[in-house]
């Protein structure tokens, strides 16, 4: 019998305690898992949605609501500004290009957006059928939009604001012309049309003072990012936001959260840890007859104590392993829940390189927990034992 077989044996000798202690093992990594997937899943899908956006121009309150709601839609505006105000920053000569943005109205919770043919550019935006938006109340809205069933020819009337219940344009419905391919980014949900066609929903399609909501921007030069919002912070009505800098704030913000539930997970393995620990401690004190005859028998005191080692490192090892299915597997069944699967968002076929340290724990924790036991084991006169038995 080899002592990898031995071990399998003994842990089989007590499966309601091998049972449960690779449970608790399985939850606490699963949990460590899932947050894992959940930090690298919402990092890289805001730095993606922020990429090529260097600046944002808005009417002056928080900047970081000024960056949700321009960048990430996810927020309600903090008002309009005049939009020769914005041209004119726009048309300095430290902006590359500029990016319109008129918001205030969505359809079944995906945000309307007024904008240019520039801003699907920006995040290399494709059409999946159909064609850009080109005349007022003609729409081209994005992969996830398009799957809650609109297709080229569709119409539908927009609701006023992002929550339901909202005034309903029904006098000023627009026109699906195009369908963009998924892309992975923010652009996926949401609903694209001409400024014109915005400020036509309201009222007015030509008016005297023209505003729009945001105004996104792209530098010239690397020197812009010190030089331009301090600029226009202090010389305008304006307000400057560097989606860089409130996208690492929101990111840091939201770390201290997800540290937390990361550390009640460590807590669960810890727990897992001392009950492999006892399990094998206990199992010992059992066992110490057998291992006492497996020693009469030729067994060295390296093999006995390899032995109970290896006990504890298939315990915990495969706590770890059923915790990172667990973990990849429960990723999935919420990116289905909240529809997440139709582009790159969260999902348990991704793998984040520090998944790895945790199978490294699992063998190390084993080891550690079976360490004391086999030292005793190890330790142990078989004279004596077989005498007393």
């Amino acid at each position: 019998m080899t002592l990898l077989s031995l071990a399998w044996a003994n842990i089989m000798r007590d499966k309601l305690a091998a049972t449960l202690n690779t449970a608790l093992m399985a939850v606490g990594m699963a949990t460590i898992v899932l947050l894992l997937l959940f930090g690298h899943h919402l990092s890289q899908r805001m730095t993606q949605d922020a990429a090529g956006i260097d600046l944002v121009l808005g009417a002056k309150g928080s900047p970081t609501q000024l960056v949700l709601s321009a960048i990430y839609h996810a927020d309600i505006p903090t008002g309009n500004i005049p939009l020769a105000e914005a041209e004119r920053w726009a048309e300095h000569p430290m902006v590359r290009s500029a990016i319109p943005l008129a918001l205030g109205d969505s359809w079944r919770g995906f945000r309307i957006v007024g904008t240019t043919h520039a801003y699907p550019a920006v995040y290399d935006a494709e059409l999946r059928t159909g064609r850009l938006w080109t005349e007022r109340g003609e729409v081209t809205v994005g992969a996830d939009v398009a799957a809650r069933g609109l297709s080229v020819g569709s119409g539908f009337a927009g609701v006023h604001g992002l929550a339901a219940g909202g005034h309903v344009h029904d006098d000023n419905r627009y026109r699906v012309v195009g369908i963009l391919a998924p892309t992975g980014t923010v652009i996926d949900r949401l609903v694209l049309t001409s400024v014109q066609s915005v400020w036509a929903i309201h009222g007015d399609a030509e008016p005297e003072a023209p505003e729009i909501t945001s105004m996104l921007l792209d530098y010239a030069t690397p020197f812009a990012a010190t030089r331009l919002p301090r600029l226009i912070n202090s010389q305008s009505p304006l307000q400057a936001a560097s989606p860089a800098e409130q996208t690492s704030r929101m990111l840091q913000l939201l770390g201290v959260g997800i540290d937390g539930f990361r550390a009640f997970a460590w807590v669960l393995v810890v727990t897992a840890s001392l009950g492999v620990f006892i399990a094998l401690y206990h199992a010992l004190e059992a066992r110490r007859y057998e291992l006492a005859l497996l020693r009469s028998l030729g067994a060295t005191r390296a093999e006995v104590l390899l032995s109970l080692l290896i006990e504890g490192m298939l315990l915990s090892s495969a706590g770890a392993i059923a915790g990172l299915a667990l973990g990849h597997g429960t990723a999935s069944i919420i990116g289905q829940w909240l529809d997440f699967a139709a582009t790159d968002g969260l999902s348990g076929a991704h793998w984040v390189p520090r998944e790895g340290w945790l199978l490294c724990y699992g063998v190390v924790v084993g080891a550690l927990a079976a360490l004391l036991p086999a030292i005793r084991a190890y330790r142990s006169d078989v004279a004596s034992v077989l005498k007393s038995a």
